[in-house]
């Protein structure tokens, strides 16, 4: 059964790199392993089981849900263009800057593919436009999204929350050193990387159109929610700290609506079209990944590799760090690897003397890492098309940058 079990899980990686449709991967791997297991409802009870966390469900759908207030609003363009004037005005902050404000946004907006697509088109013409190579220009914005590892709304940091029993922001608190000094080491490395190549400056490109005037009113609303919950984790205001994530988002989209004066309907509309967006597309992983598990868990596959780490206590650590990180290269989703592993490894953290959000973080943000230099994930291909050059050239370059900030990461953690 174990081998039957290891030739699905192969079976299962191979075809996400090719590309086929997550959800229906691992829903279909599920359900395989645990009808050979002789057990098929173990997989159809983990669908079940999956469909109604509630922690998961509101912090996810509510961020979801606020953000697509902010570009319905267009509050997003206003903090893209404002950080966008401020590394154009500082040549030497061009590259790395573009890595830092996409990281930024990408916080507010936890999206990697819509932040790709809502910063690349702005960031990427003012690179390339100041000399700065297309591919260059490219995986600068492309090495900044995984900014969503210190917003409350990313799947995985709920997840960890909900299975270590402490709240979202304490998880955030937990890796943000680490989220920071990779952000840190993956913008210098980006950098170091164009001077190297001579690809810095002397790229002659067209111009760039007429500038946005951003409000900085407006900017500065899409980052509302995260401050009232940062602050309110502080303890400094004591009434914020009472404040969870679907009440900040809430209080993000009224102020976003008196000041951008919307029609209340409208937002209203795009608020629940993104809640119902976020269950789509990113609970659906969440199920998916859940029945699969549970398929290896009914095959014994699960137990197996538990066993083995327990055996091998180094182990762990490289297998919480490598594992997600290199499968996310390879399928350019960190979010399917990672949530997996978490669901079916880092509840039994404390049996490798690690703690369950810190194995939780680090297979979180290696897999954002592995994702951000994979050549196949969806950020890439969105910030290739705007720069108009192949998704291997952009992930080659970022390389660098994200190997050694996981390993980082791992120190940082672990």
């Amino acid at each position: 059964m174990i081998f039957l079990g290891i030739a699905v899980v192969l079976a299962t990686i191979c075809l996400l790199i090719k590309q086929y449709e997550t959800r229906m991967v691992l829903f279909t791997a599920g359900v395989v392993m645990a009808t050979l297991a002789g057990n098929p409802l173990a997989a159809f009870n983990a669908f079940s089981a999956s469909m109604t966390i509630p922690g998961l469900i509101q912090a996810i759908c509510s961020v979801m849900g606020f953000a697509f207030v902010m570009k319905y609003t267009q509050c997003d363009q206003h903090l893209i263009h404002l950080i966008a004037n401020v590394i154009r005005k500082i040549r030497p902050l061009l590259i790395p800057g573009a890595t830092l404000g996409t990281f930024a946004i990408n916080i507010a907006l936890p999206s990697a593919a819509g932040t790709s697509a809502a910063v690349g088109t702005i960031f990427i013409p003012i690179l390339m436009a100041a000399g700065v190579h297309p591919a260059t220009a490219a995986a600068a914005v492309y090495a900044g999204t995984f900014g969503s590892m210190l917003s409350p709304g990313l799947a995985h940091n709920a997840f960890v929350a909900k299975i270590a029993g402490v709240n979202v922001m304490e998880v955030i608190r937990s890796h943000a050193k680490a989220d920071i000094a990779c952000i840190l080491v993956g913008a210098a490395a980006i950098t170091l990387v164009s001077y190297l190549l001579k690809e810095n400056k002397g790229y002659l490109a067209g111009a760039v159109g007429e500038r946005f005037r951003p409000k900085v009113v407006l900017a500065v609303i899409p980052t509302l929610p995260v401050l009232i919950l940062v602050v309110g984790a502080t303890g400094v205001v004591p009434p914020l700290k009472q404040v969870g994530v679907p009440p900040a988002m809430l209080i993000g989209t009224l102020i976003g609506i008196a000041a951008t004066r919307t029609s209340p309907t409208q937002v209203t509309k795009a608020f629940f079209e993104g809640m119902g967006t976020a269950y789509c597309n990113i609970m659906g992983i969440i199920i998916a990944a859940g029945v699969f598990v549970g398929g290896m868990e009914a095959i014994g596959l699960v137990k197996a590799f538990i066993n083995l780490l327990i055996n091998s206590g180094s182990l762990a650590k490289v297998a919480a760090t490598f594992g997600p990180f290199l499968l996310a290269v390879i399928s350019g989703t960190g979010d399917a690897t990672a949530m997996a592993f978490n669901q079916a490894v880092t509840p039994h953290a404390p049996e490798f003397g690690l703690t369950i959000v810190n194995m939780g973080s680090i297979a979180t943000l290696s897999g954002q890492l592995g994702r951000t230099m994979s050549p196949v994930s969806g950020s890439a291909i969105i910030c290739a098309s705007i720069a108009g050059i192949s998704p291997l050239e952009v992930a080659k370059r970022n390389a660098l940058g994200m190997i050694i900030a996981v390993v980082v990461g791992m120190f940082m953690l672990l």
